[in-house]
């Protein structure tokens, strides 16, 4: 997506599997910053989400797609992207959605599904990434915000942020730090989206129009 037509308010459908915090902040910018895009649905696979209680509450379309009603991946993938295409998004954004998603669920949204993970890829894929982090004995935990491939927590990176790791950290406080920078970093990447500033080139390397340095560090 380039960096012209910025008169165009542009959709995004969040998709969650509990408490969407980072589904908060995605909502909470793009309203209080005035941002050209609004979120159209908050979509989950879980039906007892507390995100999809919030997003209700807000007056958004909030609905599940039960992962478990379907016989396989393929078909919930498919039931999934059928959802989502309904509500015609520009993007979709994936904000605490606990699914592998299938490689022809990533082809069909290609360029227009990004995800925030808990480590500074291509450092510590995967789950469990503040114990990763802390077993290794890095010095910096981050996250990073990236356009999805059909390679697990992989892809162009859009943004990242770094915390310091403290002596005396568990997984959990160096998880809640982590979080609030995640906050942060996702907000600034759905409000580039919302007005056409990020493009890839033919390296698939992201760039944002007027942002020369996208790495993210919490406020002192």
């Amino acid at each position: 997506m380039s960096a012209s037509n910025t008169s165009l308010r542009r959709r995004f459908v969040v998709l969650v599997s509990g408490r969407g915090s980072n589904m908060r902040a995605i909502v909470q910018a793009l309203r209080d910053r005035k941002l050209p895009g609004e979120v159209v649905a908050v979509v989950s696979n879980n039906t007892q989400a507390a995100a999809l209680d919030w997003a209700r509450e807000q007056g958004l379309e909030a609905v599940a797609v039960p992962h478990k009603e379907y016989a396989s991946r393929e078909q919930f993938d498919a039931a999934l992207a059928d959802a989502i295409d309904s509500y015609k998004p520009d993007y979709v954004l994936l904000a605490g959605f606990m699914r592998v998603l299938t490689e022809s669920f990533v082809e069909r949204f290609n360029g227009r599904l990004v995800n925030v993970h808990p480590s500074l890829l291509p450092a510590f894929p995967g789950l469990h990434t503040h114990q990763q982090a802390l077993a290794t004995g890095v010095q910096w935990h981050g996250c990073t915000v990236h356009f999805v491939t059909p390679v697990l927590d992989h892809g162009p990176i859009i943004a990242q942020g770094v915390v310091p790791v403290r002596s005396g950290d568990t997984p959990d406080m160096l998880a809640n730090r982590l979080l609030e920078l995640e906050h942060i970093v996702y907000a600034d990447v759905v409000q580039w989206l919302a007005e056409g500033r990020v493009r890839l080139d033919a390296m698939q390397r992201v760039h944002v129009d007027g942002v020369d340095c996208r790495a993210f560090t919490l406020p002192s």
